[in-house]
């Protein structure tokens, strides 16, 4: 019987942790990352969490490397900027247990603010990088990580990227490795990080950076691949796959440990071919780390962009100047994203757009506020930012101005990073009006579990945070709760509140339209229908304002779609003339 599947690579990431003994798994969901610790919870011998922030889940992982057990912590890539405080210093306090952080960077922005090169952490910390290039390594690589990971008493950066993350290629199981719980022996000079102790572990860094080093050459994770020796390609990770597709007979130099850089098997390899060229996405880390050693006639992002990620197309364009020939590309019609039938945020930004207020955003499903048809974002920066970017236009622009600021953030994005900055507000005597959109659930990845929705990771039920009990403690005194699908309910308190000379926060509270109990709700409601003598018509549009995707205009006349009505009510409560029943 074959022991082969089809996996993605968060997948056999996954399958690779359980198989290397891990005891303990943490992370905060964000895409490309977020089925690794999904599916890592269906492993019994794996306590697995959704933690609060990316600098939690870190955090708790090391703790449990240090006290002992094989640990991992993931996350997407400005998930890593958020633990960055801890990782750095995990670099310098080293583990007992094997402790290994997962980061999956996103070329190409698909659900990113950013593009951001994580190699350069593995740098900058101090940290061996491990890159797998498809799903079977994935899941080998990760099981090495944590040996590496225990040989130099180190935590190991492991990156994957979208198309790593998200494809599948065909990967053979092994079984589990039990891996005892290591004995704990308190250190004060290892894992106390006072000035005196880390100046002294601080040598013990860069004397592993040594060793490492050394270990790079000999790693069975970089292999030269030889072939025609007129060119030799230099490349790690998903590039690895596109400059194998068009460079099928080239002698290869393929890194899977790529930091730190194996300086004598590059020599090596260098003393076999002609000419030296490096594939890589985004950052030419690689390239640098070669031309350090002297070999400045090597090539790279002469050919391959910075910018967006690569595909077999991009390099053969970039290395060759050829393009294949390509089928008649399928006409379609484009589609801005819109919210979901009868998303809980379609009432709030609404009204936010008829107020014409200001509006400070965040990261999730909300950020689409910023698009037609209420374009009512002004800013997105990072998770939690939509507090304090709405603080500092009051700073900027003073109070009066303030009044018509809103800083909007999700219910898990208030979690992660918005109690610090709502605190900042009152301690500081600010004015400042946020709106927390409470739809039960982390929506924007998937529907993962968070503390206010009172379920763990693995669906066990637990205590759930309480929203307004945690902003009246964080001092806010004006606390309002709403149902975005009452529209003029919602805009009153939301008119209330700009009149205020104090700071405020409005909790939004309906479930998002998408989790299950939701929809066998929306199953038993009557499709909304639109008499079309009494519409108005493109002489009104009224209900087109809204943005819901079931509402399109047909021979003139506002259109509900059966198929995507799930009978909130808001069409109704925005028609001036009562057409929609």
């Amino acid at each position: 019987m074959s022991n082969k599947v089809l996996l993605s690579g968060n997948e056999a990431a996954a399958r690779g942790a359980w198989e290397a003994g891990v005891k303990v798994a943490t992370a905060y969901p964000g895409t490309p990352s977020t089925e690794i610790l999904e599916n890592l919870v269906k492993y019994d011998e794996v306590y697995a969490e959704w933690s609060t922030n990316e600098k939690v889940a870190l955090e708790v992982a090391l703790g449990a490397a240090i006290a002992g057990a094989r640990s991992m912590t993931s996350m997407k890539h400005v998930g890593l900027n958020v633990a960055a405080d801890p990782m750095f210093t995990s670099a310098y306090t080293g583990i007992n247990a094997g402790f290994v952080i997962v980061t999956c960077d996103d070329p190409g922005m698909h659900s990113s603010q950013n593009e951001q090169d994580n190699r350069r952490y593995a740098k900058f910390a101090k940290l061996p990088l491990v890159e797998p290039s498809d799903s079977q390594e994935s899941k080998d690589y990760l099981k090495e990580a944590f040996n590496i990971s225990e040989m130099f008493d180190t935590p190991v950066l492991f990156r994957m990227t979208t198309r790593i993350s998200h494809s599948k290629t065909m990967v053979e199981l092994g079984e589990r490795k039990e891996v005892g719980i290591k004995d704990y022996v308190k250190n004060f000079r290892k894992f106390v990080t006072l000035p005196a102790n880390a100046k002294a572990r601080h040598y013990v860094v860069e004397e592993r950076l040594k060793k490492l080093k050394e270990f790079s050459s000999t790693s069975p994770l970089n292999r030269i691949e030889e072939g025609d020796r007129s060119l030799g390609i230099v490349t790690s990770g998903i590039s690895y796959q596109y400059a194998k597709e068009v460079f099928p007979h080239a002698t290869f130099l393929k890194l899977g440990m790529a930091f730190p850089f194996p300086e004598d098997l590059f020599k090596k390899f260098a003393s076999m071919v002609q000419r030296v060229i490096v594939i890589e996405e985004n950052e030419p880390f690689l390239e640098e780390e070669i031309k350090t050693l002297g070999y400045t006639e090597v090539e790279g992002k002469k050919y391959i962009p910075f910018c967006d990620e690569l595909s077999p197309e991009v390099v053969r364009k970039g290395v060759l100047n050829e393009e294949l020939p390509h089928p008649e590309p399928i006409k379609s019609v484009m589609r801005p994203p819109v919210f979901c039938a009868g998303c809980p945020h379609t009432g709030v930004f609404y009204n936010l757009w008829r107020l014409k207020a200001t509006v400070t955003g965040d990261i999730g499903c909300y950020t689409l506020g910023a698009l037609a048809p209420y374009e009512s974002i002004d800013t997105t920066i990072c998770m939690g930012a939509g507090i304090t970017n709405a603080f500092g236009f009051q700073l900027a622009r003073g109070k009066e101005f303030s009044k018509k600021v809103f800083g909007v953030v999700g219910d898990s994005t208030f979690l992660h990073s918005g109690i610090t900055g709502l605190i900042d507000i009152v301690y500081n005597k600010g004015i400042t009006k946020i709106i927390i959109l409470d739809n039960r659930i982390t929506a924007m990845t998937g529907h993962q579990d968070h503390p206010g929705t009172g379920k763990t990771a693995k669906g066990e039920v637990t205590k759930a945070v309480n929203f307004k009990d945690i902003v009246k403690a964080c001092g806010i005194e004006k606390v309002y709760e709403v149902d975005p699908h009452e529209l003029r309910a919602t805009r009153e308190v939301l008119k209330e509140v700009m009149e205020l000379d104090e700071p405020a926060v409005i909790i939004s509270r309906r479930a998002c339209a998408l989790l299950p109990e939701e929809r066998k709700k929306q199953a038993e409601r009557p499709k909304r229908k639109v008499n079309v003598d009494i519409c108005k018509g493109e002489k009104c549009l009224g209900c087109v304002k809204l943005g819901c995707p079931a509402i399109s205009i047909k021979n003139g006349k506002a259109s509900i779609s059966d198929l995507l009505c799930v009978g909130c009510d808001l069409c109704i409560q925005v028609c001036p003339f009562k057409a929609i029943s």
